[in-house]
């Protein structure tokens, strides 16, 4: 994983150049700082975005979990499919207790419902299902 400036999503397809691009539904992993610092609390040890594998990492706040509910990230729309769970896998690249201290912080697993470009620094908004 590293960091970008930007990246384009394809509606129903994902994130161009992601491993999960063109995947049926598992097309961008969402992730919270604020829930990054919690685990690094618990885990007593940094946290890196890029250690846990997720495609975006919003600075702060909650990432929803429901299903059903909506993210806008500047012009792209995510629709919330799943929670991501964490893997043991993390355990290995982060250190023992990895995989428990992301467990209910590891964000969602969402589908692209428009194209649009995401930019560091794109007002995010954020929608509960009907």
């Amino acid at each position: 994983m590293r960091s970008v400036g930007s990246v384009e999503a394809e509606e129903g397809r994902g994130l161009v150049g992601d491993r999960y691009h063109g995947s049926r539904h598992r097309h961008v992993t969402v992730q919270s700082g604020t829930a990054l610092a919690e685990a690094a609390e618990r885990l007593g040890r940094p946290v890196p975005p890029e250690g846990t594998r997720r495609n975006v990492t919003l600075s702060h706040g909650e990432v929803p979990t429901a299903p059903g509910s909506l993210i806008r990230i500047g012009p792209v729309l995510l629709e919330v499919v799943r929670v991501a769970a964490p893997c043991r896998l993390l355990d290995d690249e982060l250190g023992p207790g990895a995989q428990e201290a992301l467990r209910r912080r590891a964000g969602s697993v969402c589908r692209v419902l428009g194209s649009g470009t995401i930019t560091v620094g794109d007002p995010i908004t954020v929608q509960a299902p009907p």
